[in-house]
């Protein structure tokens, strides 16, 4: 699916990535985990082309690395940021079809919309409201919502549970978990909460100052007592 490979992302004299190396299977879920300043923001940045980064980045066997931001989201490859970054005077349907701005399909746009209305109902409710007007989890659904409808093959996703209460960061975490078997799509799941990204992950890795010190099936990083240390609570 996607091969990083020696990635190093500078910014001025700080070294943001340093060597970074992971390949991600289709339909897994990836969990990137580290505290804030490890370089987990930079590393889902670099992959869409928003960060310039040098390095190999390979997705789906091609050299995307000289590829336009347009580019690789036209290979499939979509970014939910933190904080969601929606339209706030644009109503929740207008949020969801500028997801797909890159598509000409019209009849299978308006098809998709309300499929991701049948996995977020709440969505198809409030269709016509701003998006201002919508909660922090109805936002983080619209967000992922409207990532989706660039009918993605990998998913970046960016801090989710960041200003939830702790029942929308449930919900999120359970539809989050759904998306490779209900989708087929590949999610990298950068998150500060690692037992919920665990919980739900195939395999994880660690960042501390822009270096992977620890990657590994998500039950063997969950094992590692310098995980639950310093993540995990003990």
């Amino acid at each position: 699916m996607i091969e990083i490979s020696d990635l190093h992302v500078n910014y001025g004299r700080v070294h943001a990535l340093s060597s970074i190396s992971i390949k991600l299977q289709p339909g897994e879920i990836f969990a990137v985990l580290g505290a804030n300043g490890a370089g987990k923001t930079t590393l889902l940045r670099s992959i869409l082309g928003l960060t310039a980064a040098r390095g190999a980045i390979c997705f789906d066997g091609e050299d995307i690395s000289g590829l336009t931001v347009t580019d690789r989201v036209r290979r499939g490859i979509s970014l939910v940021p933190e904080g969601r970054r929606l339209f706030p005077e644009f109503t929740v349907e207008e949020n969801l079809r500028i997801g797909a701005f890159n598509r000409t399909d019209r009849a299978d746009v308006q098809r998709d919309i309300a499929n991701i209305c049948e996995v977020f109902p709440i969505l198809k409710e409030r269709s016509q409201q701003r998006s201002r007007t919508l909660s922090g989890g109805e936002g983080q659904m619209l967000a992922i919502g409207r990532a989706l409808l660039a009918r993605p093959r990998l998913l970046l996703l960016d801090e989710p549970s960041v200003g939830l209460m702790p029942i929308a960061v449930s919900e999120i975490f359970k539809m989050i978990g759904d998306i490779p078997k209900t989708k087929g799509i590949t999610v990298l799941l950068v998150e500060q909460n690692a037992k919920k990204a665990l919980a739900i992950a195939d395999r994880a890795a660690v960042l501390e100052l822009g270096r992977v010190v620890f990657e590994g099936d998500a039950g063997t990083v969950t094992a590692d007592p310098r995980v639950k240390d310093a993540y995990l609570g003990g």
